[in-house]
């Protein structure tokens, strides 16, 4: 018997030890059954806490690990942590107030370390474990551990190989916040309000020339000036030469169609460097290199009295000479979108260094390919993909400034410069640490090593490798990729999504899972984005003190993937209330199935009616797990067990399970309940796995034989089992029922009263049909007799009258 009242706390605790000790959810390396794995998203190790979003999130594919369990497969599903690259150092940064300057980089690297599995063990107790998720806790990795070291290093010393990496010195995306290079799916997009200055330039054989601009801190490195070979305005200037306003270097005027007329004056100035625009230019041109600009963000020694000014203030002050000068002529108000990073949102430069890069644009028709042949749930989302893809206008730059990631395995030889890349046998290998292994191949043994480490999505591309343990097992790795479900946020499409694919093509000519989700993104009660910069996040753990798990999880399983979904706490009540009329009904039911084992049946109409609705329900549900569209599976569980089997079947048994003496009836609605609830049990215990498994461990476990709800086997369709007729029937019953009681209650009677006779009109055709209602029309509306016969009220498909 289920106690009086739902005790979470003590449920929730009791299982989750119940589940751990008991191993229920390993992978089994041994097992026949199909494989159903999932590249788990690590995520980041920056923070104490994780937000609401992020229980929503990870709760979201969790739930389908489950279902898959249930539905007879293997589930290789690994928890795993990113704790390596930029988020983490901005962490440690924020925390003990230093910078990477201020310390070694061997402190610096064991204090990101030590912070960051501080913080992997709270993510776990408070978050994850907390949550009931069911990971293989022995299949746990991070992206800095030893392994997925080894897996990034050996990615890149295999695509070295096959000539897919190079390094060059290139005009490269530079955060100036974080002083290190930046790939162009780290950019974000920014609207911000700007100036656009109208500057004279003085042409050298006399006269002037118009210039708008938003950059005039960008003039020291002011390399050339462009007009559209068709504006009729401008076609005598090509050729001559003007002097910057300022700093005095003489450029020359040149034509290019991609001049936009009617942007500004229709003339532009080509700093180095500025946008994309002046990169393209410099180099089609051959135009000379001037760098004003410093890796912090300050104006250089080209820069002369600005030199050490910071960009806003450089700005202010060049445009306050240049109006002193009397050569400033206007300024207009302006918005414009502009490249930030987007981990700090400062604006990004363009600064010359020497990169590595994978190249990505060599493979844009084939990368397009390889996403279309990876199923994309909601499917829209494969086209921000191709989007992206099409668009992509720089190769991958893989290397970073920083202190704190996984060491680019690379040496340069002292006396001819070449660079030496470890062997693969070598791997994992700090190149600050040790030498290589042979020499150059001038024959010297004097080498300098690379200071840079990988971008941390050069690790996170090979998540499917490393959690399947691609070089530990190559052979069974072969057995178990492509993975099959990858669950992530549709905001990093163009990062990890778009790298992983590039990576599993380059080294293995195949797709790297065979499904995509992309999960419900986390909105405030506002309706904007959460994020923790903004100060609007809900942190899990706070929640949690508020309501229990399953509550939340429930809420959880009314996100729609793929939509945003804003967080009101009143929405978390309707859990609650589901829970508790769960508990209340399964406590009335195995009440009535105390010392009831099911044998088969003669069922009555009302039975077959609510089979067959169940049957429904369990394809339903099926369906939409297996597309990854849980808020319908649990709308239609919760619509047949709160309407179907409760407010309706329940009450129309009633009578029969009150009734002390055995009969054919409450047998068979013993047998329909029996089965019913144990089916809603299935059904929504991936949803809600504790009050789940407390219900079936309290009757089930021993009747099924099953350790748990949770690795007993998913509810089956029966399609002999759906009644069309009786589904007809039924409803018509339902619909009496209904306006009977209706009737009673604005007569201001009790449900209980009893009424002398109920009389039906209907098609003759239904009558035998009806008549086999009669016993649980009589029982659920307590009158002594119905019959046949001309109705007054119309009720759906028939009329009835109502005699007192």
């Amino acid at each position: 018997m289920l106690d009086k009242r739902y005790n979470a706390e003590e449920i929730e605790k009791k299982w989750q030890k119940f589940w751990e000790k008991n191993k229920l959810y390993k992978f089994d390396s041994k097992s026949k059954k199909p494989i159903y794995s999932i590249d788990t998203p690590p995520p980041y190790a920056s923070s104490g806490h994780l937000h609401i979003g992020h229980a929503l999130h990870y709760t979201q594919f969790e739930i389908i690990a489950r279902f898959r369990r249930m539905k007879g497969y293997n589930v290789h599903f690994p928890p795993c942590f990113d704790n390596n690259g930029l988020p983490t150092e901005k962490y440690v940064e924020e925390k003990f107030k230093i910078s990477k300057a201020d310390t070694t980089r061997a402190e610096f690297r064991k204090l990101c370390l030590k912070e960051s599995r501080d913080i992997e063990k709270a993510y776990s107790d408070k978050v994850f474990k907390r949550l009931g998720h069911s990971y293989d806790w022995d299949l746990m990795y991070t992206t800095i551990d030893s392994e997925a070291q080894k897996v990034s290093q050996f990615s890149f010393v295999d695509l070295h190989e096959k000539g897919h990496v190079y390094r060059a010195e290139e005009p490269t995306l530079w955060c100036p916040h974080h002083q290190t290079a930046l790939a162009q799916a780290e950019l974000e997009g920014v609207d911000r309000n700007t100036t656009l200055n109208y500057i004279y330039f003085e042409l050298v054989d006399g006269g002037k020339i118009e210039i708008a601009t938003t950059r005039p801190e960008l003039l020291p490195a002011c390399v050339g000036i462009f007009v559209h070979p068709e504006d009729k305005r401008y076609k005598k200037l090509v050729g001559k030469k003007a002097v910057v306003p300022l700093f005095g270097q003489k450029v020359k005027i040149m034509k290019d169609e991609h001049v936009d007329m009617e942007f500004g004056s229709g003339i532009v100035m080509i700093c180095t460097f500025g946008d994309t625009n002046d990169i393209e230019w410099w180099k089609k041109y051959k135009l000379e290199l001037k760098v004003c600009v410093t890796k912090d963000g300050e104006l250089n020694e080209l820069a002369g009295k600005y030199k050490g000014m910071k960009f806003t203030e450089a700005k202010q002050a060049i445009i306050g000479d240049i109006d002193k000068e009397g050569l400033l002529i206007k300024q207009e108000k302006l918005q414009q979108n502009v490249n930030t990073c987007w981990r700090c949102n400062t604006p990004v430069e363009f600064i010359v260094t020497k990169q590595w890069f994978i190249k990505a644009l060599d493979f844009k028709k084939e990368l397009i390919k390889q996403g279309r042949k990876i199923n994309w749930y909601p499917d829209f989302y494969r086209v921000r993909y191709e989007d992206w893809t099409k668009n992509l206008g720089w190769d991958w730059c893989i290397s970073r400034q920083r202190f704190y990631g996984v060491p680019m395995p690379i040496w340069y030889c002292k006396d001819c410069g070449k660079e030496v890349v470890a062997e693969k046998s070598e791997l994992p290998i700090d190149p600050t640490i040790k030498k290589p292994s042979k020499k150059c191949k001038c024959g010297s043994d004097k080498f300098e090593a690379e200071n840079d480490v990988f971008d941390t999505w050069m690790t996170s591309s090979m998540s499917p490798e490393i959690s399947v343990r691609w070089l530990e097992n190559p052979k069974e790795f072969k057995n178990r990729f492509p993975i099959s479900l990858r669950p992530q946020s549709h905001d990093i499409i163009r990062t990890w999504a778009f790298y992983t694919i590039l990576k599993s093509y380059l080294h293995f000519n195949e797709i790297p899972w065979k499904d995509i989700a992309l999960g419900t993104y986390i909105l405030d009660d506002k309706g904007k984005g959460m994020h923790k910069s903004k100060g609007n996040v809900v942190w899990t753990h706070e929640v949690l003190e508020n309501y229990d798990v399953d509550t939340l999880r429930y809420w959880v399983g009314t996100a729609t993937w793929g939509e945003d979904l804003a967080f009101k706490e009143n929405d978390l009540i309707a859990g609650r209330k589901f829970l508790t009329k769960l508990w209340n009904a399964s406590r009335f039911v195995l009440m009535h199935l105390e010392g009831y084992s099911p044998k088969k049946v003669e069922l009555e109409l009302m039975d077959k009616w609510l089979l067959s609705k169940m049957n429904k329900v369990i394809k339903e549900a099926t369906d939409n797990f297996m597309k990854y569209n849980t808020s319908v599976s649990k709308k239609a569980v919760e619509q047949f067990f709160w309407h179907d089997l409760c407010d309706n079947y329940l009450e129309i048994v009633k009578s029969a399970l009150y009734n002390e003496e055995d009969s054919t009836r409450k047998e068979s609605a013993k047998y329909i309940l029996y089965y019913s609830l144990l089916n809603v049990l299935k059904l929504i215990a991936p949803i809600i796995p504790h009050i789940s498994e407390e219900i079936y461990q309290k009757y089930y476990a021993e009747q099924e034989g099953d350790k748990s709800v949770h690795i007993s086997e998913w509810p089956k369709y029966e399609e002999k089992l759906i009644d069309k007729n009786a589904e007809e029937i039924g409803n018509i019953v339902i619909d009496v029922v209904s306006a009977v009681r209706r009737y009673k209650t604005g007569k201001g009677l009790s449900l209980k009263t009893e009424l002398n006779k109920l009389v039906i009109e209907c098609d003759k055709k239904l009558e035998e049909d009806l008549k086999k209602t009669f016993d649980d029309l009589k029982g659920t509306l307590k009158v002594e007799e119905i019959e046949f016969g001309k109705g007054k009220e119309k009720v759906g498909k028939v009329k009835i009258s109502i005699f007192e």
